[in-house]
C-alpha cells in the first residue's frame, strides 16, 4: 500500500465570482452617486470668473493706456535735430513695459538683437527687428533720423503696445 493513497484529495480553488461584491463595494456604489452630487454643486456654486471687458471702447489695459499716453507725449526729433535722446526714451518706455508684463522673463536685461527678438516674438505685426536704430542710436554720437523714419519706428512701437501678447 502507497502512503500517498491514504491522502484526502486535493482541495480545488474556490471559483471567484463576480456577483455579489463584497460589502465594501456596495457602499462604495453608494456613496459615488452621492459624491458625484456634492462635487457639481459644489462646481455650480464657485464664482465663475467673468470674462474680462475691456475699459475703453480700444479694449486696452490701464497699463498699456499709459504707455500709449507717455509715447504720445515724446517729443519726436524731427528737422534733423539729434534722435539719442527720444530713442533712449522710447527703449527705457519698452523695458518698463516689458518688466511689468513679463516679470518672469528677465526682458529688462536684454540688448541688442536679442532685445528686438523679444520684441518681435511678443509682437511680430510691428516688425521691430528692422529698427536697429532703436538699440544702437542711443550710443551712435550723432544720430539723426528724417521724418519718415521717425514716423514708422513711432507706429511700429505703437502697434507693439497695443497689440503684444
Amino acid at each position: 500500500m502507497n502512503p500517498l493513497d491514504q491522502l484526502a484529495p486535493p482541495i480545488a480553488p474556490p471559483a471567484v465570482l463576480w456577483w455579489p461584491p463584497a460589502p465594501g463595494w456596495w457602499l462604495l456604489a453608494l456613496l459615488l452617486p452621492l459624491l458625484l452630487w456634492g462635487f457639481w454643486r459644489l462646481l455650480r456654486r464657485l464664482p465663475r470668473q467673468a470674462p474680462r471687458r475691456p475699459a475703453d471702447p480700444a479694449g486696452l489695459d490701464p497699463l498699456r493706456q499709459a504707455a500709449l499716453a507717455e509715447l504720445a507725449g515724446l517729443s519726436k526729433p524731427y528737422g534733423g535735430q539729434p534722435a539719442q535722446h527720444w530713442l533712449q526714451q522710447l527703449n527705457a518706455l519698452l523695458k518698463r513695459l516689458c518688466r511689468a508684463q513679463y516679470p518672469h522673463e528677465a526682458s529688462h536685461v536684454l540688448s541688442g538683437r536679442a532685445w528686438l527678438a523679444f520684441l518681435d516674438s511678443r509682437c511680430p505685426a510691428a516688425g521691430l527687428t528692422r529698427w536697429m536704430i532703436l538699440v544702437e542710436g542711443a550710443y551712435r554720437p550723432d544720430c539723426r533720423l528724417d521724418d519718415k523714419a521717425i514716423e514708422g519706428l513711432y507706429l511700429a512701437i505703437d502697434t507693439w503696445v497695443r497689440r503684444h501678447v
